[in-house]
């Protein structure tokens, strides 16, 4: 039987991964949307000149608007563990980790465990073997 990820590398990708996506997702969240560096509003005239500043606003509020990360790692996290899925598992853990930091904990979080609980399965076997 061929060892998955999780067996030869052990739980290190799971961590360092999760700690990237957080750390981009704590700077989107108070470097640039809370700390004011984006404009407040992109319709007035004094913002026409900022319009890569405007586009990037509008992206990453199109990303938590009406919970769309949230639902996003829900569906991955749990196709994953129901399918017991490594691909569909790690794109639902680290959507759930931007989601926690970025306004959709709701959905996130359910999202985020289901995906952690497959993600980390074969840690438990091959201490139960060793």
């Amino acid at each position: 039987m061929s060892r998955n990820n999780s067996q030869k590398y052990g739980w290190w990708p799971v961590v360092l991964g999760g700690a990237l996506v957080l750390a981009l997702a704590l700077g989107a969240r108070y470097g640039l949307i809370e700390n004011g560096v984006l404009p407040r509003d992109c319709t007035v005239p004094e913002a026409q000149g900022a319009g890569a500043a405007c586009a990037l606003k509008w992206a990453l509020v199109q990303l938590f608007h009406e919970q769309r990360l949230g639902i996003f790692s829900l569906v991955c996290g749990g196709l994953g563990f129901a399918l017991t899925c490594r691909r569909l598992a790690w794109p639902g853990w680290l959507a759930g980790l931007a989601g926690l930091v970025l306004y959709n904990y709701d959905y996130a979080a359910v999202g985020a465990l289901l995906a952690l609980l497959v993600l980390t399965a074969g840690e438990h076997q091959r201490q139960a073997q060793g």
